[in-house]
């Protein structure tokens, strides 16, 4: 059952990073990317490791409602891809870095893949219990436990992120100087 468990967690992996790679290789206008960074700079300004942490939660709990939570998390891996391709239109230095390096280089960014992938595995594993007609009562303990995984990933993530946010600075978000 771990082996099996293990199986599709790493699935899940593949199909949000191959979702991704899709949405950072989409075209995308550059009046479309410039509107987009204006209005991701305003939505990061001042915002804290609860800020970070608060909407990456809310990102991830619907990856856990059966079925709808692959949708969910194919399409916000979709759109964090194109949010990377807009960024890189108007932020010619991130043109070099490939754009899975993001998520697989940067610590808080393999925590939020992991935790992504626990729920959008979940929703399946949720999804083939309903469809062979079992009871969800067996999947309640595992459920609850990877929710609270999937917290404490992100909660470290958030703080991480923003740290290093506080330490090097953020081209789009006010750089800080050294």
């Amino acid at each position: 059952m771990v082996k099996r468990r293990i199986q599709i967690f790493l699935i899940f992996i593949a199909i949000f990073s191959i979702a991704y790679s899709v949405g950072s290789a989409s075209n995308i206008s550059q009046e479309d990317s410039k509107s987009f960074v204006k209005e991701f700079e305003h939505t990061v300004e001042g915002i804290d490791a609860l800020g970070i942490f608060a909407h990456n939660i809310s990102v991830a709990l619907p990856m856990f409602v059966p079925g709808f939570g692959i949708a969910w998390g194919s399409f916000a891996a979709w759109s964090t891809g194109l949010a990377f391709r807009a960024l890189v239109s108007t932020t010619p230095a991130l043109a070099k870095l490939p754009p899975l390096a993001i998520i697989y280089l940067s610590p808080f960014g393999v925590m939020e893949l992991i935790a992504y992938s626990i729920g959008m595995s979940r929703s399946f594993l949720l999804l083939n219990t309903i469809l062979k007609r079992r009871s969800l009562r067996q999947e309640l303990r595992p459920t609850i436990i990877e929710i609270g995984i999937v917290f404490a990933l992100l909660l470290g993530g958030a703080f991480i992120e923003y740290t290093m946010i506080q330490e090097f600075g953020s081209p789009l978000v006010h750089p800080k100087t050294h």
